[in-house]
Protein backbone atom coordinates (compact mmCIF):
# COMPACT_ATOMS: atom_id res chain seq x y z
CA UNK A 1 0.00 0.00 0.00
CA UNK A 2 1.91 2.97 -1.14
CA UNK A 3 -0.54 5.64 -0.31
CA UNK A 4 0.05 4.81 3.67
CA UNK A 5 3.51 5.23 3.27
CA UNK A 6 4.26 5.49 7.54
CA UNK A 7 7.83 6.04 6.76
CA UNK A 8 7.03 9.52 5.70
CA UNK A 9 6.57 11.77 8.66
CA UNK A 10 3.91 14.15 7.20
CA UNK A 11 1.53 11.15 6.52
CA UNK A 12 1.97 9.59 9.51
CA UNK A 13 0.86 12.68 11.02
CA UNK A 14 -2.20 13.24 8.92
CA UNK A 15 -3.25 9.70 9.90
CA UNK A 16 -3.04 9.65 13.17
CA UNK A 17 -4.69 13.44 13.85
CA UNK A 18 -7.40 11.70 11.58
CA UNK A 19 -7.69 8.94 14.04
CA UNK A 20 -7.77 10.94 17.69
CA UNK A 21 -10.11 13.25 15.64
CA UNK A 22 -12.56 10.36 14.84
CA UNK A 23 -12.30 9.33 18.95
CA UNK A 24 -12.19 12.65 20.21
CA UNK A 25 -15.67 13.32 18.35
CA UNK A 26 -17.54 10.42 19.11
CA UNK A 27 -16.57 10.71 23.16
CA UNK A 28 -17.86 14.32 22.99
CA UNK A 29 -20.93 12.81 21.19
CA UNK A 30 -21.68 10.58 24.37
CA UNK A 31 -20.71 12.95 27.00
CA UNK A 32 -23.40 14.97 25.41
CA UNK A 33 -25.99 12.70 25.70
CA UNK A 34 -24.80 11.33 28.95
CA UNK A 35 -24.59 14.92 30.42
CA UNK A 36 -26.98 16.35 33.11
CA UNK A 37 -28.79 19.24 32.17
CA UNK A 38 -26.42 21.88 34.22
CA UNK A 39 -29.58 23.73 35.41
CA UNK A 40 -32.49 23.00 37.37
CA UNK A 41 -35.15 21.16 35.92
CA UNK A 42 -38.19 22.52 36.66
CA UNK A 43 -41.68 21.85 35.63
CA UNK A 44 -43.59 25.13 35.04
CA UNK A 45 -46.46 26.54 36.10
CA UNK A 46 -47.82 23.53 37.16
CA UNK A 47 -48.91 22.95 41.05
CA UNK A 48 -50.60 19.98 40.43
CA UNK A 49 -48.08 17.99 38.29
CA UNK A 50 -45.22 19.24 40.86
CA UNK A 51 -47.86 17.43 43.79
CA UNK A 52 -48.35 14.05 41.69
CA UNK A 53 -44.96 13.73 40.59
CA UNK A 54 -43.66 14.41 44.49
CA UNK A 55 -46.43 12.36 45.63
CA UNK A 56 -45.03 8.97 43.13
CA UNK A 57 -41.73 9.44 43.68
CA UNK A 58 -41.71 10.41 47.15
CA UNK A 59 -39.62 13.84 47.12
CA UNK A 60 -40.45 17.00 48.72
CA UNK A 61 -41.34 19.86 46.39
CA UNK A 62 -39.24 23.17 45.68
CA UNK A 63 -40.70 25.87 44.67
CA UNK A 64 -39.61 29.23 42.53
CA UNK A 65 -42.23 31.95 42.78
CA UNK A 66 -41.38 34.26 40.43
CA UNK A 67 -42.81 37.23 38.73
CA UNK A 68 -41.39 38.04 35.05
CA UNK A 69 -40.68 41.87 35.92
CA UNK A 70 -38.88 40.84 39.36
CA UNK A 71 -35.05 41.46 38.48
CA UNK A 72 -33.63 38.87 41.34
CA UNK A 73 -35.88 35.99 39.81
CA UNK A 74 -34.01 36.77 36.57
CA UNK A 75 -30.41 36.32 38.46
CA UNK A 76 -31.30 33.46 40.18
CA UNK A 77 -32.23 31.91 36.79
CA UNK A 78 -29.45 33.06 34.97
CA UNK A 79 -26.70 31.67 37.78
CA UNK A 80 -27.54 29.99 40.74
CA UNK A 81 -30.13 27.47 39.17
CA UNK A 82 -27.61 27.28 36.45
CA UNK A 83 -24.99 25.79 38.93
CA UNK A 84 -23.89 22.19 38.60
CA UNK A 85 -23.69 21.59 41.90
CA UNK A 86 -26.88 23.55 42.67
CA UNK A 87 -28.38 21.75 39.90
CA UNK A 88 -27.49 18.15 40.74
CA UNK A 89 -28.42 18.88 43.90
CA UNK A 90 -31.79 19.88 43.19
CA UNK A 91 -32.82 17.92 40.75
CA UNK A 92 -31.78 14.74 42.60
CA UNK A 93 -33.70 15.46 45.76
CA UNK A 94 -36.79 17.53 44.81
CA UNK A 95 -39.62 17.66 42.38
CA UNK A 96 -39.11 21.90 41.10
CA UNK A 97 -41.65 23.81 39.60
CA UNK A 98 -41.37 27.81 38.86
CA UNK A 99 -44.54 29.48 38.77
CA UNK A 100 -45.60 32.77 37.23
CA UNK A 101 -47.50 34.64 40.25
CA UNK A 102 -48.84 36.66 37.96
CA UNK A 103 -50.83 34.21 35.46
CA UNK A 104 -52.55 30.55 35.57
CA UNK A 105 -52.62 29.17 38.92
CA UNK A 106 -50.42 31.95 40.30
CA UNK A 107 -52.14 34.49 41.61
CA UNK A 108 -54.37 32.40 43.91
CA UNK A 109 -51.41 30.37 44.91
CA UNK A 110 -49.45 33.81 45.68
CA UNK A 111 -52.73 34.51 48.47
CA UNK A 112 -52.97 31.27 49.68
CA UNK A 113 -48.96 30.91 50.12
CA UNK A 114 -49.81 34.55 51.90
CA UNK A 115 -46.63 35.63 49.74
CA UNK A 116 -45.28 39.25 49.84
CA UNK A 117 -42.12 39.34 47.73
CA UNK A 118 -40.54 37.93 44.91
CA UNK A 119 -38.34 35.78 44.25
CA UNK A 120 -40.24 33.70 47.26
CA UNK A 121 -38.63 30.22 47.33
CA UNK A 122 -40.44 27.60 49.49
CA UNK A 123 -39.55 23.84 50.12
CA UNK A 124 -43.20 21.91 50.81
CA UNK A 125 -43.63 17.90 51.29
CA UNK A 126 -45.14 15.60 49.04
CA UNK A 127 -48.42 16.47 50.45
CA UNK A 128 -48.23 20.41 49.80
CA UNK A 129 -47.90 21.64 53.61
CA UNK A 130 -44.76 24.29 53.00
CA UNK A 131 -42.11 22.87 55.28
CA UNK A 132 -39.16 26.01 54.88
CA UNK A 133 -38.98 29.10 53.01
CA UNK A 134 -37.03 32.36 52.03
CA UNK A 135 -37.58 35.54 49.89
CA UNK A 136 -35.06 36.95 47.56
CA UNK A 137 -31.78 36.30 45.35
CA UNK A 138 -29.40 33.26 46.65
CA UNK A 139 -25.94 32.61 45.69
CA UNK A 140 -25.35 28.72 44.74
CA UNK A 141 -24.37 27.69 47.98
CA UNK A 142 -26.71 29.14 50.12
CA UNK A 143 -29.94 27.41 48.34
CA UNK A 144 -27.80 24.14 48.72
CA UNK A 145 -27.73 25.02 52.47
CA UNK A 146 -31.48 25.89 52.63
CA UNK A 147 -32.03 22.96 50.44
CA UNK A 148 -30.41 20.61 53.18
CA UNK A 149 -31.96 22.28 55.93
CA UNK A 150 -35.58 21.52 54.66
CA UNK A 151 -34.80 18.07 53.81
CA UNK A 152 -33.70 17.78 57.19
CA UNK A 153 -36.90 19.01 58.95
Amino acid sequence: MKFLNFKQPSVFFIVLFLVLFAFTGNAQQVSKAGKKSGQIDFIENSWNEALKQAAAQKKYIFVDAYATWCGPCKMLKATTFKNNKVADFYNSNFINVAIDMEKGQGPALAAQWGLRAYPTLIIFNAKGKPVYGTEGFMRPDDLIKFGVQALNK
